[in-house]
């Protein structure tokens, strides 16, 4: 596959790619390295991965990162209650013979095993793994998640180690609340991704709402481009244009004036200071 037939490929499934975000994904697949992609929220990272498990006819496995995530809720986890309720059952099938070694093996087995989405991805490879936002979780998972990644790998004490008959295809993503740490960095292909042009954030609007007119898609552009310039606390990234779109289209509203605008602005702008530096602006005509 050339960068040009991966592009074909994500715009048949909706996504249209521009040729940086085309190239980085291209490269990611061929040199089989994790893509990690930063940038503002809103500029279509998460639905980049999305758009390659698709494209690529590929399972989707989702690893949410925040605050405080560590290895067992992104690797596996043994099922608690399942083991406390068949030691039970096995009390009570044994008389008061009951061999505690062969009961503690019994306890952990595979069929007690949690499987959570770094394990679901290896043992399921190939598949696109997702893992996002990982600029939320803290230091210690990155160096962590960089293990995995770079041995494609994990040790269970009770099972061995469990490997990746194909390494998954990795998608991070940032939001750059902070510095993810270099050593993450280098192991992956790095992308910046940036909001869609005007022709392209059109395109977009036009493709995942087919109802919406040439005109209306370009002036809900134009405006969200034209906020995107202001000293916002959120910028609008494109699923708030397509949100202000989606929200005119309900309204009957065949283009956007400055009325308009000011009553339908709870769609794009989610705080009341940015709803108030826009309309002081005059950016919404």
């Amino acid at each position: 596959m050339t960068p040009e037939e991966l592009a074909v490929e994500l715009d048949r499934v909706g996504y249209l790619p521009d040729a940086g975000v085309t190239t980085a994904a291209f490269l990611a697949l061929e040199m089989r390295r994790p893509l990690f992609c930063e940038g503002e929220p809103g500029t279509g990272k998460t639905s980049l991965a999305l758009a390659l498990a698709q494209a690529l006819s590929l399972p989707l496995i989702r690893l949410q990162c925040h605050e405080g995530i560590d290895a067992s809720q992104a690797l596996y986890d043994w099922d608690f209650p399942r083991q406390l309720l068949h030691l039970r059952a096995l009390e009570a099938s044994s008389s008061g013979a009951l061999d505690p070694d062969a009961a503690e093996a019994s306890l952990y087995t595979r069929r007690f095993l949690l499987a959570r989405p770094l394990l679901r991805a290896l043992e399921e490879a190939p598949c696109v793994l997702l893992v996002d936002e990982v600029d939320r979780a803290d230091d210690e998972f990155e160096a962590f998640l960089l293990e995995v990644l770079d041995s494609n790998t994990v040790s269970i004490p009770e099972l061995g180690e469990i490997r990746a008959s194909v390494p998954p295809v990795v998608v991070l993503t940032s939001n750059r609340t902070r510095e993810v740490h270099d050593a993450l960095k280098r192991r992956c292909l790095y992308h910046w991704v940036e909001h869609p042009d005007l022709a392209r954030e059109v395109a977009i609007i036009r493709r995942r709402l087919p109802g919406v007119s040439e005109r209306l898609a370009s002036q809900v552009a134009e405006a969200v481009g034209r906020l995107r310039e202001l000293d916002l606390l959120k910028p609008p990234g494109v699923a708030e244009s397509l949100d202000w779109a989606r929200a005119l289209q309900a309204l009957g509203k065949s283009e956007l004036d400055a009325e308009t605008a000011a009553v339908t602005l709870g769609a794009v702008l989610k705080y009341r200071e940015d709803a108030t530096r826009a309309l002081a602006s005059g950016v919404l005509g």
